[in-house]
């Protein structure tokens, strides 16, 4: 595991364009998989920016995305495929056929998440995948307690998470209450895993995440045991690991 420390969420972003863009320029038709949230807005700003002088070129490149609330579909701005359009699909060249998110508006949970397994692994693998960080140490939308076997399935989301994702709705009650996402097993399948954290309240995630024991009340813990994790996190999100001194 590698730590790469940025002084605020301006540099992480431009250090995690910096590790998605080798691997576009290294790999073309590369697979990428992508994660939505707060986070990696400034990184997907920074690769459309590189995109627009010419330096990036997306037309190969395939991607699978984390996760999908159940029941929101492309017409629901709140839904993470709309986010993907907005803040990098629609903004660089990727081609349609090319993009692959869980269809939130399946209502056969069984039959989407064994879809969503297929297109990856007809896709051959994901070669890097984009991840983030809740509060509670989850990644994708796998939350504390989950399996560490489990590959695509619907999960019920937690109260944490529930709270923090209702900034992006009206109310907290328009929050959905399940979703689509890849499971632990998925994302330790991907050959190259680049996770962003910034701000103080994902400090103690990190912690939890990299200086403590391996265990499914830690999502993110799993990653310990990847062969290839770069972790790029801001000052504010590195001080409860500085703070015991550990790097």
């Amino acid at each position: 595991m590698r730590i790469y420390r940025a002084a605020d969420y301006r540099e992480l972003s431009r250090k995690a364009a910096n590790i998605i863009s080798a691997q576009v320029i290294i790999k073309p038709d590369c697979v990428l998989g992508l994660a939505t949230g707060s986070s990696p807005i400034g990184t997907y700003d920074q690769l459309v920016e590189w995109h627009k002088k010419g330096d990036l070129d997306f037309a190969e490149v395939r991607s699978v995305n984390l996760d999908e609330y159940r029941g929101l579909g492309i017409a629901s701005e709140q839904s993470y495929v709309y986010f993907m359009h907005q803040h990098l699909f629609d903004r660089v060249n990727m081609k349609p056929e090319h993009i692959n998110i869980p269809n939130g508006l399946n209502p056969d949970a069984a039959a989407e998440c064994a879809r969503y397994d297929r297109v990856i692994e007809a896709l051959g693998g994901i070669d890097l995948q984009l991840l983030g960080i809740g509060r509670n140490g989850h990644i994708g939308f796998n939350e504390p307690g989950s399996a560490f076997e489990k590959f695509t399935h619907c999960i019920d989301l937690s109260a944490s998470t529930i709270e923090a994702n209702q900034r992006f709705f009206k109310s907290i009650d328009e929050v959905p209450r399940q979703a689509y996402t890849m499971g632990i097993c998925s994302i330790m399948h991907a050959r190259k895993v680049l996770l962003i954290a910034s701000g103080e309240d994902k400090a103690e995630a990190l912690y939890k995440s990299f200086c403590g024991p391996v265990t499914p009340n830690v999502p993110a813990s799993v990653l310990q045991l990847h062969q290839d994790v770069v972790v790029v996190a801001d000052n504010a999100a590195l001080s409860r690991i500085d703070a015991a001194g550990l790097i």
